[in-house]
Formats: structure tokens, sequence, C-alpha cells
């Protein structure tokens, strides 16, 4: 069973993650090109969609260097890490009833404590680059992702109130559609209450800063820091910093699917009560199909999130520093406290029950 769940982690991690990872690079020039009126990779396959292929050789070709003064084995270790960081997590997104690599119970401590090393791995690779510009966004990152893992944190921790689970899979099924005939659960925790839908948004503007988006993208800021931390490295390292970037980003869109938008679950409707009464002799295909649909849907809340992701991107300017931590410990800790807070008074008042189970008691639906 452990080698089972092994395997299954390290399939989610090569056929989604890290392609996935790579068509976004595609997506996201495109998406800049129609924001600016241009065309975009139009080049390389059908519409340029095998761009982010050819990107990949040109990495995997080009000469990989190492300054005289840097120190070699933590520059070869730091890209690793933060790959590490980005795409362990995939195991445990659960998208769909039986498409997980583990379902540990306590799953969302686990994802945290591995987006850890994101960190760890940007500050390291700046120091080792011997470099002050990389120095620079090695601090600028690890300050930026210390300060913005407390309020991600504890958005995460008012849904493990909420739900009284860590397990991922846990979460996205108590948020079926409510109903007496199929023991549904609360519906989407970003409806359960006021307090998590503002949690919602402080987890969605942290998880921006967490992954070095715009307008969070100060350690890589390329108007004052040339490159910032990555300055030094070329080749696959400068590609694995990238393609982490990357995932780390889709990482936290399908964790905010999973433990806030329902996963694969969809109003006014049980998926997984969802059957077709299909066969292939006496094959019942009933749980083939709901797989594919509840992957389908998560995949599509997923995509939907990236794109907010890159819309934000090409629409907003780089905020200043000092503006930055503001941001982080005067407004979002503060809040997010509050709604926390807020969470654990509103499941002991209402016995754990959402808007909409309230809603339906006093209107007699339920």
């Amino acid at each position: 069973m452990v080698l089972f769940s092994i395997l299954s982690a390290v399939v989610v991690i090569l056929l989604f993650a890290m392609p996935v990872g790579g068509m976004c690079t595609y997506f996201e020039r495109k998406v800049a090109a129609d924001f600016q009126e241009r065309i975009g990779p139009n080049r390389v396959g059908p519409i340029g969609l095998l761009q982010f292929f050819a990107d990949g050789i040109k990495m995997f070709l080009k000469e990989d260097t190492i300054t005289k003064g840097a120190d070699r084995f933590i520059f070869n270790l730091a890209p690793s890490l933060v790959l590490a960081g980005s795409l362990g997590a995939f195991a445990l997104v659960p998208f769909a009833k039986y498409a997980i690599g583990a379902d540990l119970d306590i799953g969302i401590f686990y994802a945290m404590a591995l987006g850890s090393l994101v960190s760890l791995g940007i500050l390291l690779g700046a120091w080792s680059s011997d470099n002050k510009w990389s120095l620079l966004g090695g601090m600028r990152g690890a300050a930026q992702i210390v300060s913005y893992e407390i309020p991600l944190g504890i958005a995460v921790l008012s849904v493990v109130t909420v739900t009284g689970t860590l397990s991922m899979q846990g979460i996205v099924g108590t948020q079926a559609w409510p109903s007496l005939a199929t023991g549904g659960g609360h519906f989407w925790n970003v409806f359960h209450n006021p307090f998590l839908l503002v949690n919602f948004l402080i987890y969605f503007i942290a998880a921006l800063a967490e992954s070095n988006r715009v307008p969070f993208d100060l350690p890589e800021a390329e108007s004052e820091l040339v490159s910032g931390f990555n300055t030094e490295f070329s080749g696959m390292r400068f590609g694995l910093y990238a393609l982490a970037e990357f995932c780390d980003a889709i990482l936290f869109c399908c964790i905010a699917t999973a433990i806030f938008l329902g996963g694969w679950h969809l109003p006014f409707v049980n998926v997984d009560h969802f059957e077709l009464g299909l066969k292939i002799g006496s094959t019942d295909l009933t749980p083939l199909i709901q797989t594919l649909l509840m992957t389908g849907i998560f995949l599509l809340k997923v995509a939907v999130l990236v794109f907010v992701v890159m819309w934000i991107r090409w629409t907003l300017p780089r905020l200043r520093v000092d503006q930055l931590m503001n941001l982080c410990w005067k407004y979002l800790i503060p809040i997010s406290f509050f709604n926390l807070l807020g969470c654990a008074i509103w499941v002991w008042v209402f016995k754990g029950q959402s808007m909409i189970q309230i809603a339906g008691h006093l209107l007699g639906v339920y």
C-alpha cells in the first residue's frame, strides 16, 4: 500500500504538475499578448502550442555556468529544493474521490511544511551565487515568504476549524451539496460563513506573495535587481526555478479549489452519487465516469484561478518592499486572526452549520 501511494504520487507529479507547469508558460504568454494586443507564440507547432517544449530544449542545451566565488554544492542543490517544495505537495491534491497520490490525515500541515523548502531554496541559491543582487533578492524572498506564510496559514486554519479535519480529501468531502437525501455536507467553504469568504481572499493574496507573482514579485524585480535571486543561474538550473514558480502558483490554486471551492463538487448536484448505469460486460463504468467527471470539474476550477493569477500579473503594478510588508503585518494578519476567531464563534453558536444550511432549516427545505 505504501509503495502504491509512492508510485501514485510520482505519477501525479510527472504526468500533471510538470507538463501543466510548462504549458502554463505558453498560456501566460498568450494571455499577455491578448492584454497587449499582440499575437504571442505562433511559430512552434499549431498556434505555438509546442513553444514550451522548445523552451525546455533550449534550457537543456544552454551553457550551464557557475560563478568563480560560488559555493558549488549549495548552488547546485538550491533549485532542486525549490522544485521539491513545489512538486512534493501535489501528491496530496485530491483531483477526484479516487485520484489522489496520498490521502494523509495531516495533509494540509504536510503541504505547508513542504512549502518552507521554497524559501530555503531561494535564500540558499541567492547566497551561494556570490552576487550582491542575488543576495538582496534572496533576502527579500525569504522575508516575503516567511511573512505571508502567517496569513496564509491562518486562512487555512479557519477552514480546519470549520471542517474539523486536516485531510484534504476529508475537507472536500464536507463540501458536497447539502441535502437529506444524499447526506451532503455544508456546501463550499467559501460560502460557509462571511469570515471564511474574507479569509479566502486573504489566502489568495498571500498565495500570490508566496509564489512571487505580481504584484509581489520583489525577489526577482528586474528594474532594480537585474533578475534577483536567480541572476547567476543559467541553463536548466534557471529553468527549474521558472518551472517551480509556475508549479507553486498551480499548487496554491489546487489547494484553494480543494479547501475553499468544493473540490469536484458543484452547486445543486452531488457528484458522488452520479450514475449512468453504463457497463462493458460485467464491468461497471460508473467509478471511471465519476473519476473523469470529478477530475474535469476540479481542473476547470483550477484553470479559472490560474487565469486570474495571470490576469493580475498584466493588470497591477509591482508594490514597493515597505508596502508589501505593511500589507502583510498591518492588514492581512490582523484581519485573518479576526476571521479565525469569527469562524470559531460561528461554529460554536450555529453548531457547525453553514449559511445555506441555516437558511434551509428556516425555510423548511432540510
